[in-house]
């Protein structure tokens, strides 16, 4: 039986699949190839870039106008700065496609052969020169994960694939193919070897083209889920793929990965008679995000990175970015881990990554957390609001001030304290839902425990700065619209200079809102 595939490229065989050539515009590439042009494909980590990509040589050599091989480089990422060895990692992963892939054993014999007398400054351009120039067919190179090099290694190579450039298509490959997460223009070098850095657009200024994998559309996305209902039998509700479709917005792993939780990694969803649910989906999501999956994870490990960090973190304050070099911008788009949306500018990509991000920045404040009894429980089980704000009072006066250093980002810090303390009180039960955009001054939440669904406004109020309360109220109550609330929370965090301390200015209040809802606000 087939599955959705979470781990490497598909199999026909073993997974379910869209046709992987109809991601891309074949035409295009095919004339690129056939104009022997060097050019670049780029997509964000596990969206099928691989797959495709062993598509395309396989179509090539059924073809039979070229000889196309795939190597995937990145073994030389291992011996960083030493060229040589990095070179040798190349010329090896290249022969060693060039065997399995069009069963070429003479390629193997010759890199062995010039390994053992070449150095690795000129080893890559030597090897492909002799090898294109026995070839019977033009050669197509497809080079992957050539942007996990780095310094000097990736720089020998980008220039020795230069210097045989006018060598194509006799005496070197007609066609390069580079393959990696980011642009070219993005490959920022810095190498031992030169005294400031260099960009991979200038070490590889002969690129004719750079082309980008995109995630799956609507109806895409809904081809690859039926897949399973026609070889099982199991259906999706209509509105469990649109849940699916509203969690991912297209992007191919999280539609793989929902999926497969929901069908396959969950007992009750492997009977097949039952249909897959909006409420599998649901839990199939936080099980995700519980378990850190691998593909969350690293995504989540980027927000360490100081380009990163300059613009999430202004992102989650609802912030203005500042100046911001394009190329950044460029840069998380690149990664997969924003978008440009009409109408709204730069966004996180999806729902589940807006989710996971402020999640993980918690997730410290959250370890540090002492231990909370839950006083804000009735008899029954049930959330009891004011003996939530009563609880919250007394942690954020104890417990607000040494938290806040734990926070990574601090212009959040009060923002990701607090919601520490929100998934203490969820703790698997419930969900907290977060709603944050640059330029709107706030972040949203919304808990949701049971029958009790709260609505909350967190707002910071700055040295400069008008008292944020009269703005808050007003963007609550569109907020608690939205919700279906008649009644919400609106919590300010004074990070003005010369403040008291927070156990002492922490204190709570009743205001009305201007559509007349009663609104706690919480001053901490």
């Amino acid at each position: 039986m087939r599955f959705f595939n979470t781990e490497g490229p598909n199999r026909t065989d073993l997974h379910y699949n869209l046709p992987p050539l109809q991601r891309w515009n074949l035409d295009e590439i095919l004339t690129l190839i056939a104009q022997e042009k060097y050019f670049l494909l780029h997509a964000p980590r596990q969206t099928g870039k691989t797959t495709c990509l062993l598509a395309l040589a396989k179509l090539l050599n059924q073809q039979g106008h070229y000889r196309a091989v795939y190597a995937n480089i990145e073994p030389a990422q291992a011996v960083r700065e030493n060229v040589t060895l990095g070179m040798t990692a190349v010329v090896e992963q290249i022969s060693r496609g060039a065997r399995d892939q069009i069963g070429d054993a003479q390629a193997t014999t010759l890199a062995y052969a010039m390994i053992a007398q070449s150095s690795g400054s000129t080893l890559v351009e030597e090897f492909l020169t002799q090898w294109c120039a026995t070839s019977p067919l033009p050669v197509v190179l497809i080079l992957d994960e050539v942007d996990a090099l780095v310094g000097d290694t990736l720089i020998a190579l980008l220039r020795q694939l230069r210097a045989g450039y006018t060598k194509r298509p006799t005496q070197f490959p007609q066609t390069v193919i580079l393959c990696g997460v980011r642009d070219l223009r993005d490959y920022r070098i810095h190498a031992s070897s030169e005294k400031t850095a260099i960009t991979g657009g200038s070490a590889f200024n002969i690129k004719a083209k750079s082309l980008r994998l995109g995630d799956f559309n609507a109806d895409e996305m809904r081809a690859l889920l039926l897949e399973h209902t026609k070889e099982t039998g199991q259906v999706f509700t209509p509105e469990a793929l649109e849940r699916v479709w509203t969690l991912t917005l297209g992007q191919p792993w999280l539609i793989n990965a929902l999926a497969y939780e929901a069908c396959f990694d969950n007992r009750a969803g492997r009977d097949r008679s039952q249909p897959i649910t909006v409420e599998r989906i649901d839990q199939a999501k936080e099980n995700l995000i519980l378990r850190r999956v691998t593909h969350l994870d690293q995504l989540a490990d980027k927000l360490r990175e100081p380009r990163v960090r300059q613009i999430i973190e202004p992102m989650l304050a609802g912030a203005a970015m500042g100046e911001v070099a394009n190329d950044d911008i460029q840069y998380l788009i690149d990664l997969g881990l924003c978008r440009m949306v009409s109408g709204q500018g730069l966004t996180i990509a999806n729902p589940i990554y807006r989710e996971v991000l402020p999640r993980t920045l918690a997730f410290t404040p959250q370890a540090s957390l002492p231990q909370i009894t839950p006083t804000w429980l009735n008899p029954d089980g049930s959330l009891n609001p004011g003996q939530l704000l009563d609880a919250f009072l007394r942690f954020w006066r104890q417990h607000g001030q040494p938290l806040l250093g734990s926070a990574p980002y601090h212009e959040i810090a009060p923002h990701l304290v607090l919601m520490a303390f929100l998934h203490r009180v969820v703790n698997g039960d419930g969900s907290l839902e977060r709603e944050y955009a640059i330029g709107s001054g706030r972040m949203d939440l919304c808990l949701r425990y049971g029958a009790a669904t709260m609505g909350m406004e967190l707002k910071v109020w700055r040295d400069g700065e008008p008292d944020p309360l009269k703005e808050g109220l007003a963007q609550l109550d569109s907020y608690l619209g939205g919700l279906s609330l008649e009644t919400g929370w609106l919590i300010i965090f004074d990070r003005r200079t010369g403040q008291p301390p927070i156990r002492e200015r922490t204190s709570s209040s009743e205001q009305t809102s201007p559509q007349g809802r009663p609104i706690t606000v919480v001053r901490a």
